[in-house]
């Protein structure tokens, strides 16, 4: 199988460059909503809908993080699944100044959305490649992929059934104050 010229690469016959760049712009465009939606509903976060899924423990983690990094950790949350939507409405719910927040979410939208776009088409493409030359190889590495995710997630249930914390606390909410 012949791995086509990434200057060619479409998707949905766009040209792959321009469905990344639609993606960074749809992404930038939700934090922005995000914050401003934490803003408006402050304490009310934590008695919404989404804020009783989530977790009053939880939401409080998130709060330590951003008061102890600021609007770094608006940035680093494009880097850690599951914060990166949930960090930026804290974020407004804390008032973090917006101007911060605003360049911190550029940066991340610029930095991560093409670091994982073309990584996993990179990714896809060398899978694609390894399956047209051996099929039972790209069989054994997807189904190894699979048991490895199977496998730290059983890992991670296993731990919050026993109390572990994840992580440990950075910073007291002020709540503890």
């Amino acid at each position: 199988m012949r791995i086509p010229d990434p200057a060619a690469a479409s998707v949905f016959g766009l040209p792959l460059w321009l469905v990344v760049t639609v993606g960074a712009v749809a992404l930038f465009g939700a934090f922005q909503v995000y914050y401003w939606v934490g803003r408006r509903l402050g304490e009310a976060l934590y008695r919404s809908r989404v804020g009783r899924r989530i977790g009053r423990e939880r939401i409080e983690r998130v709060e330590n993080v951003v008061r102890r990094w600021g609007a770094l950790a608006v940035y680093g949350c494009f880097w850690v699944p599951g914060l990166r939507h949930t960090l930026p409405w804290v974020a407004g719910a804390l008032r973090v100044d917006y101007r911060w927040y605003l360049v911190a979410s550029a940066l991340g939208c610029l930095t991560w959305v093409p670091v994982t776009s073309f990584g996993l088409y990179s990714l896809l493409w060398a899978w694609l490649s390894l399956a047209a030359r051996s099929p039972a190889l790209a069989a054994a590495a997807l189904v190894a992929v699979v048991a490895a995710a199977l496998l730290v997630r059983r890992r991670r249930g296993r731990r919050a059934a026993a109390g572990e914390p994840a992580a440990p606390e950075a910073v007291r909410s002020w709540r503890d104050a």
